[in-house]
């Protein structure tokens, strides 16, 4: 009788958690409306029951990324893994977390697996782009970089990563025209402007460089390298203020100036 009366408890103990389970829906809302403690507990309670649930398991995946909690948010995505393989957002995901702890070798695999698997996904393609950035594969963050382009060209980062890719390949007609198209949409970038102006020093702009080195020297007039680059833009312009310049950017620390020392000021 006792052995009955427990089996009875436990069904009616399932028979309550089932009741009490949310369905996609309710889930979907609370992590929509930033409810994320919630939102974790009601999937919980619904992967008890539903244990292959797969969108709901990414769900609190998110809800944990939101609350910072990448280790739970890792585990989730790794369940995901095991019950689909293909699931490209998780792959996708996982390589984000890898990529925002400097993991990078590591989220380049996860990252370029999810490229396969969905490549027309704006938000993945572009993060391969970035991925490759930094395991310095030049050309292939190029490639991605132009697909996100074409995906979405009002999405002023894609063009400043592509010219960061062209100019380390050395195509600076390439990365100065990259850097133009982004700050036309974002003008005031210091890095863009720096960057547009080494790559218009190099292919002989001088007045344009000059301008960009001023603009990066008047937002912050600590920026030895831009002062390096402007005193070079000067000397090649024939003004002796550019030795003054290399020299105090030397002084400061810039091995630019210091190897073009000897160049312009002996």
């Amino acid at each position: 009788m006792i052995r009955f009366n427990h089996i009875l408890t436990i069904i009616s103990s399932l028979v309550l958690l089932v009741s009490c389970a949310a369905d996609p829906a309710t889930i979907e809302q609370l992590y929509r409306t930033g409810k994320y403690e919630q939102a974790i507990s009601a999937i919980s309670r619904r992967l008890f029951i539903h244990i292959k649930d797969i969108k709901s398991l990414h769900i609190r995946a998110r809800c944990f990324e939101e609350l910072g909690k990448m280790e739970e948010a890792m585990e989730d995505y790794d369940r995901i893994l095991d019950l689909d393989p293909g699931y490209a957002q998780a792959h996708a995901a996982i390589g984000k977390i890898l990529f925002e702890k400097e993991y990078y070798k590591p989220a380049e695999l996860h990252i370029l697996r999810a490229a396969s698997l969905d490549p027309e996904d704006f938000e993945i393609i572009y993060l391969a782009g970035r991925s490759q950035l930094m395991v310095n594969n030049w050309v292939r963050a190029e490639i991605f970089l132009k697909q996100a382009q074409q995906m979405n060209p009002e999405f002023a980062q894609v063009y400043y990563y592509t010219g960061l890719a062209r100019a380390n390949q050395g195509d600076v007609n390439g990365a100065a025209a990259s850097f133009n198209t982004y700050l036309t949409k974002e003008p005031d970038n210091l890095a863009a402007r720096y960057n547009r102006g080494f790559a218009l020093l190099k292919i002989g702009y001088l007045p344009w460089a000059l301008e960009d080195f001023d603009f990066v020297l008047k937002n912050n007039p600590n920026h030895i390298e831009a002062l390096a680059r402007k005193g070079v833009c000067l000397a090649l312009m024939d003004n002796t203020e550019g030795c003054q310049m290399i020299q105090e950017a030397a002084n400061k620390g810039s091995d630019y100036a210091e190897s073009h020392l000897e160049e312009f000021c002996f």
